[in-house]
């Protein structure tokens, strides 16, 4: 049995909570000592020292050799390149030039150029790194075509060879598994080039604006874009066919709109409704887009623990979190640092000590675990998509993933959020760990975030295979308001500067929800039985394996 270096106590505590029955409470030596070990990763991956944990930074190779190093000391063998903790993932790197980008409408004689930052961005296009279009706009809803939905938004216009303009997410009217898949930038890029646009304009709304302000992003516009690079070397899923694609404020809405069937005021009116029309737009769009391109490679960290079983243990359950932050930005009261503390040096340390309490576990398990802390998903889920493609151990032998993704420790709750539990077995395996624990699962109180397909476990989940992750709880032993705190982290804490070690965090609860995702681990190791699609999961059907 592979150890760690934990306290003669915490071992002994161990061997309390050995198939622990519903309602058992987490042994006090065990949650103190999850707590102690959360604190000190979360304080190093978190300190200033990384720089914000950029991928293709030194504070993020930083960050993954002490994860390395963590898997050292826990026991785990290396499971990344040639026999390494580390499996190279290639990257291609963009930097937008803001002298090389446009977006104008012409009307007649009338002209209107719109203001790079204040008003639009353009994005990188990876493949030629400079392109300029002039063509006609169509509005086309959100983009979205559903058939068993009877839903359509390229009914009745055409969009070959035109400039779409786009509004985020998709109908509030379908359920959350579907509104989440369509509402994807990969499937509405995917849509936009197949029926031939050559550019797209995606247009915020007004209900956007007011959860995440247009000028709370924007000028952290130098920041670098990137995308993955796929085994001939070209840069995946990038869409060539769409040339330039620029996003937009809400505050452009009525310029975009002007003479056209409908007026900004009635299409944002048909959207709050869902009643969304498309219809060509007057006048012709020119959008330029000018990025210097250059290649490097980061680095997913990638660690296991052998199964028991001589047969079960070629079965992986694949155990994941985002070492990555966004490096620097712009100036927030004078502060240029994020330190992504939340997001995810949380996540990062939960998952180390998950991997702690299963090395040190009096348990065997039958199924083998994998520990890899992914770069890359700041800049699209690149890492985790890199992994489930070229996974270090033969791809039909992963069976699950959990992920641990921003959880937001707002103190001290009694209560967890799962993500994804309505799509497979994985969801009564969520249920029996909870148990265990004596804590509660609280539905997710914002499904419109369609958060499920915007972490790293989605990579995963399109590979075909079963997967969840949990947010840290709303349920405060005080009375408090746990949803209005983690709502007021999100509007002035995520991806800012303040998204650091001096907001309040309460550490045993981090402990606690280590020790969910290690009962949640336990339980898939050794069920005789593969964690399965449901029958009605509209991601199974989509992305299973039949």
């Amino acid at each position: 049995m592979i150890r760690s270096t934990l306290t003669a106590g915490v071992l002994a505590g161990a061997a309390l909570f050995m198939q622990p029955p519903a309602g058992a409470q987490i042994p006090d030596a065990v949650l103190a000592g999850s707590a102690a070990n959360i604190e000190a990763d979360v304080r190093f991956l978190g300190d200033d020292l990384l720089e914000g944990r950029e991928a293709g930074t030194r504070g993020f190779d930083l960050a993954a050799l002490y994860v390395a190093t963590q898997y050292r000391l826990i026991g785990l063998e290396p499971a990344g390149d040639d026999g390494s903790y580390f499996q190279s993932v290639p990257l291609i790197r963009g930097v937008r030039d803001r002298e090389g980008a446009r977006f104008a409408i012409t009307r007649g004689d009338e002209a209107l150029e719109f203001v790079f930052e204040d008003e639009y961005l353009p994005a990188v296009n990876f493949s030629t790194g400079e392109e300029s279009i002039s063509a006609p706009m169509v509005f086309v809803g959100q983009a979205v075509a559903a058939p068993h939905h009877d839903h359509d938004d390229f009914a009745g216009v055409d969009v070959a060879g035109k400039i779409a303009v786009v509004l985020n997410s998709a109908p509030a009217s379908f359920p959350d598994a579907e509104r989440a898949y369509y509402a994807h930038r990969i499937e509405k890029w995917r849509a936009l080039e197949e029926r031939g646009a050559v550019g797209m304009i995606t247009l915020g709304d007004p209900e956007r604006e007011a959860k995440r302000p247009w000028s709370l992003d924007a000028p952290n516009w130098k920041r670098p874009f990137m995308r993955r690079l796929d085994a001939d070397g070209r840069p995946a899923d990038d869409f060539p066919g769409l040339r330039v694609r620029v996003s937009a404020s809400v505050g452009i809405a009525e310029r975009v709109f002007a003479g056209s069937p409908y007026t900004a005021a009635e299409v944002f009116a048909m959207l709050e409704a869902g009643e969304l029309v498309s219809f060509d737009l007057a006048g012709e769009a020119t959008l330029s887009t000018r990025a210097t391109l250059d290649r490097l490679e980061s680095s997913n960290v990638v660690a296991r623990l052998p199964g028991s079983d001589p047969a079960l243990s070629q079965e992986h359950i694949v155990m994941t979190a985002h070492l990555d932050h966004v490096g620097f930005g712009a100036p927030v009261n004078g502060d240029t640092l994020y330190n992504g503390v939340q997001d995810n040096a949380m996540g990062t340390a939960t998952m180390l000590e998950t991997a702690r309490l299963l090395a040190d576990s009096p348990e065997s398990f039958a199924r083998s675990f994998l520990f890899v802390a992914l770069t890359a998903e700041e800049k699209g889920l690149l890492g985790a998509y890199h992994y489930a493609n070229t996974p270090t151990v033969p791809a039909d032998g992963i069976v699950a993933n959990v992920n641990m993704d921003m959880p937001v420790i707002i103190g001290d709750v009694t209560d967890v959020i799962p993500i994804g539990i309505e799509h497979s077995t994985l969801g009564d395996v969520t249920e029996r760990a909870v148990a265990q624990a004596d804590i509660v699962l609280t539905p997710d109180p914002a499904p419109e975030e369609v958060v499920f397909v915007r972490s790293d476990q989605y990579p995963f989940v399109r590979a075909g295979i079963p997967a969840v992750y949990l947010k840290g709880g709303v349920k405060l032993r005080d009375g408090g308001d746990g949803e209005a705190i983690v709502k007021a982290f999100r509007a002035k804490r995520y991806h800012l500067p303040s998204d650091d070690l001096d907001q309040p965090l309460y550490w045993p609860a981090a402990g606690r929800l280590a020790y969910v995702n290690y009962r949640i681990g336990s339980l898939i190791a050794n069920d005789p039985e593969r964690p399965q699609w449901l029958p009605d999961s509209f991601f199974g059907q989509t992305f299973g394996k039949h």
